[in-house]
Protein backbone atom coordinates (compact mmCIF):
# COMPACT_ATOMS: atom_id res chain seq x y z
CA UNK A 1 0.00 0.00 0.00
CA UNK A 2 1.56 3.44 -0.92
CA UNK A 3 0.36 6.98 -0.70
CA UNK A 4 -1.40 8.43 -3.13
CA UNK A 5 -0.36 11.79 -4.61
CA UNK A 6 -3.42 13.81 -3.03
CA UNK A 7 -1.97 12.31 0.32
CA UNK A 8 1.37 13.36 -0.46
CA UNK A 9 0.48 17.03 -1.58
CA UNK A 10 -1.26 17.73 1.54
CA UNK A 11 1.40 16.38 3.74
CA UNK A 12 3.46 18.26 1.53
CA UNK A 13 1.38 21.67 2.39
CA UNK A 14 1.96 20.34 6.26
CA UNK A 15 5.17 20.58 6.01
CA UNK A 16 5.51 24.09 4.83
CA UNK A 17 3.19 26.04 6.93
CA UNK A 18 5.18 23.81 10.06
CA UNK A 19 8.21 25.43 8.83
CA UNK A 20 6.90 28.60 8.07
CA UNK A 21 5.37 28.23 11.77
CA UNK A 22 8.21 27.62 13.08
CA UNK A 23 10.63 30.15 11.33
CA UNK A 24 8.20 33.08 12.93
CA UNK A 25 8.36 31.30 16.56
CA UNK A 26 12.36 31.51 15.37
CA UNK A 27 12.56 35.38 15.24
CA UNK A 28 9.64 36.23 17.86
CA UNK A 29 6.89 36.87 15.75
CA UNK A 30 3.39 37.05 17.32
CA UNK A 31 0.93 35.25 15.63
CA UNK A 32 -3.05 34.57 16.86
CA UNK A 33 -2.52 31.31 18.89
CA UNK A 34 -5.57 30.19 16.73
CA UNK A 35 -3.24 29.91 13.77
CA UNK A 36 -0.99 27.20 16.09
CA UNK A 37 -4.22 25.03 16.88
CA UNK A 38 -5.65 25.36 13.35
CA UNK A 39 -2.65 23.81 11.99
CA UNK A 40 -2.10 21.07 14.86
CA UNK A 41 -6.10 20.70 14.13
CA UNK A 42 -5.37 19.60 10.26
CA UNK A 43 -2.49 17.94 10.92
CA UNK A 44 -4.36 15.30 13.52
CA UNK A 45 -7.56 15.32 10.97
CA UNK A 46 -5.08 13.93 8.33
CA UNK A 47 -3.56 11.25 10.27
CA UNK A 48 -6.85 10.61 11.17
CA UNK A 49 -8.66 10.48 7.74
CA UNK A 50 -5.58 8.91 6.03
CA UNK A 51 -5.46 5.74 8.88
CA UNK A 52 -9.44 5.16 8.37
CA UNK A 53 -8.89 5.55 4.33
CA UNK A 54 -6.40 2.95 5.36
CA UNK A 55 -8.62 0.34 7.57
CA UNK A 56 -11.38 0.77 5.00
CA UNK A 57 -9.24 0.06 1.48
CA UNK A 58 -8.06 -3.09 3.34
CA UNK A 59 -11.31 -4.38 3.95
CA UNK A 60 -12.22 -3.71 0.63
CA UNK A 61 -12.88 -6.99 -1.62
CA UNK A 62 -10.88 -7.79 -4.59
CA UNK A 63 -12.65 -7.75 -7.40
CA UNK A 64 -12.70 -10.61 -9.58
CA UNK A 65 -11.18 -11.12 -13.28
CA UNK A 66 -11.15 -13.43 -15.96
CA UNK A 67 -8.71 -13.86 -18.67
CA UNK A 68 -9.93 -14.89 -22.08
CA UNK A 69 -6.77 -15.83 -23.47
CA UNK A 70 -6.59 -17.54 -26.62
CA UNK A 71 -5.02 -21.09 -26.42
CA UNK A 72 -3.20 -21.25 -29.25
CA UNK A 73 -0.91 -17.75 -30.17
CA UNK A 74 0.45 -17.11 -33.50
CA UNK A 75 5.06 -16.52 -33.35
CA UNK A 76 5.41 -13.14 -33.95
CA UNK A 77 1.69 -11.79 -34.63
CA UNK A 78 -0.18 -9.57 -32.28
CA UNK A 79 -3.18 -11.53 -30.98
CA UNK A 80 -5.91 -9.73 -28.64
CA UNK A 81 -6.18 -10.57 -24.46
CA UNK A 82 -9.70 -9.93 -22.76
CA UNK A 83 -10.13 -9.44 -19.15
CA UNK A 84 -13.44 -9.21 -17.56
CA UNK A 85 -13.70 -7.61 -13.93
CA UNK A 86 -16.37 -8.45 -11.68
CA UNK A 87 -16.95 -6.55 -8.43
CA UNK A 88 -18.76 -5.71 -5.78
CA UNK A 89 -18.47 -1.61 -5.22
CA UNK A 90 -21.40 0.33 -4.43
CA UNK A 91 -19.41 3.77 -5.97
CA UNK A 92 -17.25 4.54 -8.92
CA UNK A 93 -13.88 3.29 -8.76
CA UNK A 94 -10.77 3.23 -10.46
CA UNK A 95 -8.66 0.25 -11.12
CA UNK A 96 -4.97 -0.25 -12.59
CA UNK A 97 -4.20 -3.81 -13.97
CA UNK A 98 -1.30 -5.20 -15.57
CA UNK A 99 -0.58 -9.10 -16.59
CA UNK A 100 2.70 -10.62 -15.93
CA UNK A 101 4.09 -11.95 -18.79
CA UNK A 102 6.73 -14.21 -19.59
CA UNK A 103 9.96 -11.82 -20.87
CA UNK A 104 9.28 -13.85 -24.52
CA UNK A 105 6.32 -12.03 -24.78
CA UNK A 106 5.57 -8.62 -26.11
CA UNK A 107 2.86 -6.17 -25.44
CA UNK A 108 1.05 -3.25 -25.90
CA UNK A 109 -1.79 -1.74 -23.79
CA UNK A 110 -0.73 -2.10 -20.01
CA UNK A 111 -0.96 -1.17 -18.10
CA UNK A 112 -4.48 -1.06 -18.04
CA UNK A 113 -6.93 1.90 -16.62
CA UNK A 114 -10.31 1.06 -15.78
CA UNK A 115 -13.41 2.78 -14.65
CA UNK A 116 -15.37 0.24 -12.75
CA UNK A 117 -19.68 1.58 -12.31
CA UNK A 118 -21.97 0.01 -9.89
CA UNK A 119 -24.10 -2.84 -10.95
CA UNK A 120 -21.80 -3.37 -14.02
CA UNK A 121 -18.77 -5.87 -15.28
CA UNK A 122 -16.35 -3.76 -17.20
CA UNK A 123 -14.15 -5.57 -20.17
CA UNK A 124 -10.55 -4.19 -21.41
CA UNK A 125 -8.13 -5.76 -23.67
CA UNK A 126 -4.61 -5.72 -24.28
CA UNK A 127 -2.18 -6.56 -27.11
CA UNK A 128 0.23 -9.44 -27.26
CA UNK A 129 2.66 -10.20 -29.48
CA UNK A 130 4.60 -13.77 -28.76
CA UNK A 131 8.38 -13.79 -29.78
CA UNK A 132 9.55 -17.11 -28.87
CA UNK A 133 7.30 -20.69 -29.83
CA UNK A 134 6.39 -22.89 -27.36
CA UNK A 135 4.36 -23.42 -24.19
CA UNK A 136 3.84 -20.07 -22.44
CA UNK A 137 2.06 -19.71 -18.76
CA UNK A 138 0.78 -16.65 -17.09
CA UNK A 139 0.83 -16.87 -13.28
CA UNK A 140 -1.01 -13.97 -11.62
CA UNK A 141 -2.55 -10.28 -12.63
CA UNK A 142 -1.71 -6.74 -10.58
CA UNK A 143 -4.08 -4.62 -9.60
CA UNK A 144 -3.84 -1.20 -7.91
CA UNK A 145 -7.07 -0.05 -5.87
CA UNK A 146 -7.80 3.29 -4.52
CA UNK A 147 -8.89 3.97 -1.57
CA UNK A 148 -12.54 5.11 -0.90
CA UNK A 149 -10.98 8.75 0.20
CA UNK A 150 -8.40 8.61 -2.48
CA UNK A 151 -5.74 9.08 0.13
CA UNK A 152 -4.07 5.28 -0.80
CA UNK A 153 -3.31 2.89 -3.63
CA UNK A 154 -3.07 -0.70 -2.59
CA UNK A 155 -1.11 -3.54 -4.73
CA UNK A 156 -2.83 -6.51 -4.83
CA UNK A 157 -1.96 -9.74 -7.34
CA UNK A 158 -4.76 -12.24 -8.20
CA UNK A 159 -3.73 -15.65 -8.71
CA UNK A 160 -5.24 -16.09 -12.32
CA UNK A 161 -3.20 -18.84 -13.89
CA UNK A 162 -3.23 -18.73 -18.04
CA UNK A 163 -1.57 -21.26 -20.14
CA UNK A 164 -1.45 -20.90 -24.49
CA UNK A 165 0.49 -22.19 -27.17
CA UNK A 166 2.80 -20.44 -29.35
CA UNK A 167 2.86 -21.71 -32.94
CA UNK A 168 4.85 -21.06 -35.98
CA UNK A 169 2.94 -18.42 -37.96
CA UNK A 170 0.45 -20.05 -39.34
CA UNK A 171 -2.47 -17.83 -40.10
CA UNK A 172 -1.96 -17.45 -43.27
CA UNK A 173 -2.03 -21.26 -43.96
CA UNK A 174 -5.70 -21.06 -42.34
CA UNK A 175 -6.59 -18.19 -44.46
CA UNK A 176 -6.04 -19.59 -47.37
CA UNK A 177 -8.55 -22.00 -47.21
CA UNK A 178 -11.48 -20.14 -48.87
CA UNK A 179 -9.35 -19.89 -52.49
CA UNK A 180 -7.59 -22.84 -54.27
CA UNK A 181 -4.55 -23.20 -53.70
CA UNK A 182 -3.46 -22.38 -57.57
CA UNK A 183 -4.51 -18.62 -56.48
CA UNK A 184 -3.27 -18.67 -53.15
CA UNK A 185 -0.02 -19.83 -54.06
CA UNK A 186 0.09 -17.17 -56.82
CA UNK A 187 -0.87 -14.32 -53.92
CA UNK A 188 2.21 -15.58 -52.42
CA UNK A 189 4.71 -15.58 -55.31
CA UNK A 190 4.64 -18.56 -56.38
CA UNK A 191 5.09 -19.38 -60.16
CA UNK A 192 3.44 -22.65 -61.29
CA UNK A 193 5.40 -23.52 -64.40
CA UNK A 194 3.44 -25.09 -67.59
CA UNK A 195 3.30 -28.62 -67.28
CA UNK A 196 5.45 -30.64 -69.89
CA UNK A 197 3.97 -34.30 -69.30
CA UNK A 198 1.65 -35.96 -68.28
CA UNK A 199 0.05 -37.65 -64.98
CA UNK A 200 0.94 -40.89 -64.34
CA UNK A 201 -2.09 -41.86 -62.14
CA UNK A 202 -5.22 -43.00 -64.49
CA UNK A 203 -8.52 -40.29 -63.63
CA UNK A 204 -10.64 -41.67 -66.22
CA UNK A 205 -11.87 -42.66 -70.29
CA UNK A 206 -13.21 -39.87 -72.30
CA UNK A 207 -13.71 -39.08 -76.35
CA UNK A 208 -10.53 -37.83 -77.80
CA UNK A 209 -9.95 -34.44 -78.43
CA UNK A 210 -7.59 -32.30 -80.07
CA UNK A 211 -4.37 -31.83 -78.48
CA UNK A 212 -4.03 -35.51 -77.66
CA UNK A 213 -1.71 -37.73 -78.47
CA UNK A 214 -1.97 -40.78 -80.10
CA UNK A 215 -0.47 -43.19 -76.89
CA UNK A 216 -3.39 -41.87 -74.77
CA UNK A 217 -5.94 -43.54 -77.24
CA UNK A 218 -7.66 -46.84 -75.29
CA UNK A 219 -8.02 -49.21 -78.73
CA UNK A 220 -10.23 -51.65 -76.40
CA UNK A 221 -12.30 -49.02 -75.57
CA UNK A 222 -12.70 -47.00 -79.15
CA UNK A 223 -13.46 -50.86 -80.68
CA UNK A 224 -16.20 -50.98 -78.37
CA UNK A 225 -17.49 -47.86 -78.81
CA UNK A 226 -16.57 -47.35 -82.41
CA UNK A 227 -15.36 -43.66 -81.69
CA UNK A 228 -11.59 -42.59 -80.74
CA UNK A 229 -11.81 -43.14 -76.60
CA UNK A 230 -8.37 -41.22 -74.80
CA UNK A 231 -7.30 -42.17 -71.42
CA UNK A 232 -7.18 -39.11 -69.13
CA UNK A 233 -4.73 -38.73 -66.45
CA UNK A 234 -3.78 -36.81 -63.11
CA UNK A 235 -1.06 -36.15 -60.88
CA UNK A 236 -0.30 -38.88 -58.38
CA UNK A 237 -2.08 -38.07 -55.13
CA UNK A 238 -0.70 -40.62 -53.05
CA UNK A 239 2.97 -39.68 -52.57
CA UNK A 240 4.99 -38.85 -49.56
CA UNK A 241 7.29 -36.34 -48.57
CA UNK A 242 9.18 -35.82 -45.65
CA UNK A 243 10.96 -33.22 -44.01
CA UNK A 244 14.44 -33.85 -42.58
CA UNK A 245 15.06 -31.06 -40.34
CA UNK A 246 18.47 -29.75 -39.12
CA UNK A 247 17.48 -28.22 -35.54
CA UNK A 248 21.61 -27.85 -34.36
CA UNK A 249 23.42 -24.70 -33.84
CA UNK A 250 23.45 -23.51 -37.80
CA UNK A 251 19.97 -22.60 -37.82
CA UNK A 252 20.50 -20.13 -34.45
CA UNK A 253 21.14 -17.32 -37.26
CA UNK A 254 19.02 -14.53 -37.46
CA UNK A 255 17.44 -12.29 -40.08
CA UNK A 256 15.33 -9.71 -38.68
CA UNK A 257 13.07 -11.17 -35.91
CA UNK A 258 13.03 -14.64 -36.64
CA UNK A 259 15.42 -17.10 -36.57
CA UNK A 260 16.67 -19.43 -39.65
CA UNK A 261 15.01 -22.37 -37.50
CA UNK A 262 12.01 -20.38 -37.46
CA UNK A 263 11.75 -19.75 -41.13
CA UNK A 264 12.35 -23.64 -42.09
CA UNK A 265 9.34 -24.04 -39.74
CA UNK A 266 7.56 -21.94 -41.59
CA UNK A 267 8.41 -22.94 -45.10
CA UNK A 268 8.20 -26.88 -44.12
CA UNK A 269 4.48 -26.04 -42.58
CA UNK A 270 3.71 -23.79 -46.08
CA UNK A 271 5.12 -26.96 -47.90
CA UNK A 272 3.13 -29.08 -46.13
CA UNK A 273 -0.45 -27.46 -46.65
CA UNK A 274 -0.11 -27.39 -50.19
CA UNK A 275 1.25 -31.01 -50.85
CA UNK A 276 -2.22 -31.86 -48.28
CA UNK A 277 -4.20 -29.86 -50.51
CA UNK A 278 -3.19 -32.39 -53.52
CA UNK A 279 -3.11 -35.43 -51.44
CA UNK A 280 0.25 -36.24 -50.65
CA UNK A 281 0.82 -37.13 -47.60
CA UNK A 282 3.35 -35.09 -45.18
CA UNK A 283 5.62 -36.00 -42.53
CA UNK A 284 9.01 -35.11 -40.29
CA UNK A 285 12.03 -35.76 -38.88
CA UNK A 286 14.61 -33.83 -36.89
CA UNK A 287 18.02 -34.45 -36.20
CA UNK A 288 20.63 -32.52 -34.03
CA UNK A 289 18.43 -32.02 -31.52
CA UNK A 290 18.13 -33.38 -27.66
CA UNK A 291 15.23 -35.60 -28.72
CA UNK A 292 14.69 -36.54 -32.21
CA UNK A 293 11.30 -36.37 -33.38
CA UNK A 294 9.49 -38.63 -36.22
CA UNK A 295 6.04 -37.82 -37.28
CA UNK A 296 5.19 -40.56 -39.95
CA UNK A 297 3.38 -39.27 -43.59
CA UNK A 298 -0.08 -38.95 -43.39
CA UNK A 299 -2.35 -37.56 -45.37
CA UNK A 300 -5.90 -35.15 -44.93
CA UNK A 301 -5.67 -31.57 -43.62
CA UNK A 302 -5.93 -32.51 -40.32
CA UNK A 303 -2.27 -33.83 -40.38
CA UNK A 304 -1.82 -30.22 -40.56
CA UNK A 305 -2.64 -29.82 -37.18
CA UNK A 306 -0.73 -32.92 -35.71
CA UNK A 307 2.72 -31.28 -37.29
CA UNK A 308 1.76 -27.78 -35.72
CA UNK A 309 1.38 -29.49 -31.77
CA UNK A 310 4.49 -31.88 -32.45
CA UNK A 311 6.49 -28.82 -33.35
CA UNK A 312 5.04 -26.13 -31.75
CA UNK A 313 7.66 -26.71 -28.75
CA UNK A 314 10.88 -27.32 -31.22
CA UNK A 315 13.45 -25.18 -30.85
CA UNK A 316 17.23 -25.22 -32.30
CA UNK A 317 20.32 -26.64 -30.14
CA UNK A 318 24.13 -26.11 -29.98
CA UNK A 319 24.60 -29.36 -31.28
CA UNK A 320 26.52 -29.99 -34.60
CA UNK A 321 24.44 -31.42 -36.96
CA UNK A 322 25.39 -35.68 -38.05
CA UNK A 323 24.12 -36.11 -41.79
CA UNK A 324 25.06 -39.29 -41.62
CA UNK A 325 23.91 -40.41 -38.52
CA UNK A 326 20.36 -38.66 -39.29
CA UNK A 327 19.52 -40.49 -43.09
CA UNK A 328 20.70 -43.54 -41.57
CA UNK A 329 17.98 -42.81 -38.75
CA UNK A 330 15.29 -41.79 -41.63
CA UNK A 331 16.43 -44.75 -43.60
CA UNK A 332 15.44 -47.44 -40.58
CA UNK A 333 12.56 -45.63 -40.65
CA UNK A 334 10.97 -44.74 -44.00
CA UNK A 335 10.75 -47.90 -46.12
CA UNK A 336 8.56 -46.22 -48.95
CA UNK A 337 10.12 -43.70 -51.71
CA UNK A 338 9.43 -40.40 -50.44
CA UNK A 339 11.31 -36.93 -51.46
CA UNK A 340 13.14 -35.73 -48.73
CA UNK A 341 13.00 -32.16 -47.97
CA UNK A 342 17.19 -31.84 -46.43
CA UNK A 343 16.30 -28.54 -44.60
CA UNK A 344 19.85 -27.05 -43.32
CA UNK A 345 22.63 -24.38 -43.63
CA UNK A 346 25.04 -25.89 -45.49
CA UNK A 347 29.02 -25.33 -45.01
CA UNK A 348 32.34 -26.37 -46.84
CA UNK A 349 33.36 -28.78 -44.28
CA UNK A 350 30.25 -31.01 -44.94
CA UNK A 351 31.80 -31.80 -48.37
CA UNK A 352 32.83 -36.17 -48.23
CA UNK A 353 29.98 -36.79 -45.17
CA UNK A 354 27.04 -35.11 -46.62
CA UNK A 355 28.03 -36.54 -50.09
CA UNK A 356 28.17 -39.71 -48.75
CA UNK A 357 24.91 -39.78 -46.48
CA UNK A 358 23.16 -38.43 -49.61
CA UNK A 359 24.18 -40.93 -52.54
CA UNK A 360 22.75 -43.44 -49.72
CA UNK A 361 19.51 -41.51 -49.38
CA UNK A 362 18.85 -40.74 -53.04
CA UNK A 363 19.04 -44.58 -54.06
CA UNK A 364 16.00 -45.09 -51.86
CA UNK A 365 13.94 -41.97 -51.82
CA UNK A 366 13.85 -38.25 -54.34
CA UNK A 367 15.94 -36.09 -52.01
CA UNK A 368 15.87 -32.01 -52.47
CA UNK A 369 18.36 -29.72 -50.48
CA UNK A 370 17.20 -26.65 -48.96
CA UNK A 371 20.24 -24.70 -47.84
CA UNK A 372 19.82 -21.35 -46.20
CA UNK A 373 21.73 -18.31 -47.14
CA UNK A 374 22.33 -15.49 -44.89
CA UNK A 375 21.33 -12.28 -45.85
CA UNK A 376 24.29 -10.20 -44.67
CA UNK A 377 26.21 -12.06 -47.40
CA UNK A 378 24.22 -10.48 -49.72
CA UNK A 379 24.66 -7.33 -47.94
CA UNK A 380 27.99 -7.77 -47.34
CA UNK A 381 28.57 -8.16 -51.49
CA UNK A 382 26.79 -4.93 -52.32
CA UNK A 383 28.82 -3.14 -49.74
CA UNK A 384 31.16 -0.11 -51.32
CA UNK A 385 34.84 -0.80 -50.06
CA UNK A 386 36.06 1.93 -49.07
CA UNK A 387 38.26 0.82 -45.84
CA UNK A 388 40.66 -2.11 -45.19
CA UNK A 389 38.27 -3.81 -42.70
CA UNK A 390 35.71 -3.90 -45.03
CA UNK A 391 37.93 -4.95 -47.72
CA UNK A 392 38.58 -7.83 -45.26
CA UNK A 393 35.22 -8.74 -44.35
CA UNK A 394 34.20 -8.36 -48.22
CA UNK A 395 36.96 -10.76 -49.60
CA UNK A 396 35.82 -13.21 -46.24
CA UNK A 397 32.29 -13.10 -47.14
CA UNK A 398 33.15 -13.58 -51.14
CA UNK A 399 35.40 -16.56 -50.41
CA UNK A 400 32.74 -18.43 -47.41
CA UNK A 401 30.18 -18.09 -50.84
CA UNK A 402 32.44 -19.46 -53.24
CA UNK A 403 33.04 -22.57 -51.01
CA UNK A 404 29.41 -23.02 -50.34
CA UNK A 405 28.88 -22.50 -53.92
CA UNK A 406 31.39 -25.53 -54.83
CA UNK A 407 29.75 -27.88 -52.19
CA UNK A 408 26.15 -26.69 -54.15
CA UNK A 409 28.01 -27.49 -57.43
CA UNK A 410 29.43 -31.05 -56.11
CA UNK A 411 25.76 -32.25 -54.79
CA UNK A 412 24.14 -31.39 -58.32
CA UNK A 413 26.75 -32.86 -60.07
CA UNK A 414 25.52 -36.34 -58.15
CA UNK A 415 21.92 -35.45 -59.27
CA UNK A 416 20.96 -34.15 -55.91
CA UNK A 417 18.72 -30.32 -56.66
CA UNK A 418 20.03 -27.96 -53.95
CA UNK A 419 17.82 -24.55 -53.34
CA UNK A 420 20.24 -21.84 -52.08
CA UNK A 421 18.03 -18.98 -50.66
CA UNK A 422 18.01 -16.73 -48.39
CA UNK A 423 15.79 -17.87 -45.29
CA UNK A 424 12.68 -15.83 -46.11
CA UNK A 425 12.35 -17.26 -49.91
CA UNK A 426 12.46 -20.57 -48.93
CA UNK A 427 8.89 -21.45 -48.57
CA UNK A 428 7.90 -20.35 -52.22
CA UNK A 429 11.08 -21.86 -53.35
CA UNK A 430 10.15 -25.22 -51.41
CA UNK A 431 6.49 -24.83 -53.33
CA UNK A 432 7.61 -23.83 -56.71
CA UNK A 433 10.08 -27.24 -56.89
CA UNK A 434 7.16 -29.69 -55.23
CA UNK A 435 4.65 -28.19 -57.88
CA UNK A 436 7.37 -28.38 -60.84
CA UNK A 437 7.94 -31.72 -60.08
CA UNK A 438 4.33 -32.66 -58.95
CA UNK A 439 3.12 -31.98 -62.63
CA UNK A 440 6.01 -33.18 -64.85
CA UNK A 441 5.36 -36.60 -63.13
CA UNK A 442 8.90 -36.88 -61.53
CA UNK A 443 8.69 -36.56 -58.09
Amino acid sequence: MKPSRALILCLAALFVIGCLLGIASAVELKLPALIDSLYWGLLIALASAALLDALWLRRLPSPRIERQLPGNLPLGRWSEVTLVIHHPFSRPTQLEIFDHLPGTVAFENLPLSVDLRPGEHTQSSYRVRPLQRGHITLPRCEIGLHSPLGLWRGRRYLPIRGESKVYPDFARLYGAQLMAVEDWVNQLGIRQHQRRGLGMEFHQLREFRDGDTLRQIDWKATARKRTPIAREYQDERDQQIIFLLDCGRRMRSHDGELAHFDHALNACLLLSYVALRQGDAVGLATFATHQQRFLPPAKGQSQLNVLLNGLYDLDSTQQPADFSAAISDLLKRQRRRALVVLVSNLRDEDDQELLGAVKRLSQQHRVLIASLREDILDTLRQTPVDNFDAALDYCGGVNYLTARAELHERLIANRVPVLDVRPGELGPQLVNSYLTWKKAGTL
